[in-house]
């Protein structure tokens, strides 16, 4: 009896080996750029670009419609990590070009851009060409959903439907504020070395480190009724 049980079961461990080693030998031939899991096979793509605006040369000064845009484009730069504003002057030569350069310049300078971080430069333009003022960020730009769809009567192969997290990763493009966190990691920040020496300083004497206890949190639930 015990013979005859044998020979099935040593059979079904073969066949067992056998798919396993299939399954691992299919695994081992799965291309490396494939998603790990079903909700990265989309990604977004990350790209460098100018972001520019263009005002018209005022000798007067700028307008409220151009420092108005002036600081959304300051905004959008101190959000990128941005480095270097440009102010693209008309190589006119005119005074009131001049003029209208130095309002930007100053405008820009008010609004909290240091003077080591404004860059300027000219380019061939005629008189009355716009001056431009930009600065080179990035942009991420998310999957387009919704091209492919499955045939959801069909569900016998237990996988996922081509849309799915494909939602997620575009809003995910278009919320996040500096798209070069996509890319790598921010530098840290240095630490602080006297805060370290006076921690380890008060270790080797034995002394509790932390922050000493606040009196004023001390409370109590009165008792009183009102």
């Amino acid at each position: 009896m015990i013979r005859r049980l044998f020979v099935p079961c040593l059979a079904v461990l073969t066949c067992a080996c056998a798919s396993q080693q299939a399954d691992l030998m299919h695994f081992a031939r799965k291309d490396p750029k494939q998603p790990v899991t079903p909700s990265e096979q989309f990604s977004i793509t990350v790209t460098q670009g100018r972001d520019e605006i263009l005002l018209a040369p005022h000798p007067d000064g700028l307008s409220d419609a151009q420092m108005h845009a002036l600081a959304q484009l300051v905004d959008r730069w101190r959000n990128a990590s941005g480095s270097t504003i440009t102010i693209r002057t008309p190589a006119s030569g005119e005074e009131a070009m001049y003029r209208a350069t130095t309002a930007v310049q100053t405008a820009l300078e008010a609004i909290g851009v240091r003077p080591e971080q404004i860059q300027l430069t000219s380019y061939d333009a005629g008189p009355g060409a716009p001056i431009g003022v930009s600065f080179l960020g990035y942009q991420a730009h998310g999957p387009q959903c919704g091209r492919n769809w499955n045939d959801f009567t069909q569900t016998g192969d237990n996988e996922v439907s081509k849309n799915f997290g494909c939602a997620v990763t575009a809003n995910v493009a278009a919320m996040i504020a500096n798209p070069v966190d996509l890319l790598a990691p921010r530098p840290m920040d240095s630490s602080d070395a006297g805060r370290r020496e006076t921690i380890i300083g008060k270790y080797h004497l034995g002394v509790i480190g932390s922050t000493p206890k606040d009196a004023q949190a001390d409370g109590a639930i009165s008792g009183a009724i009102n």
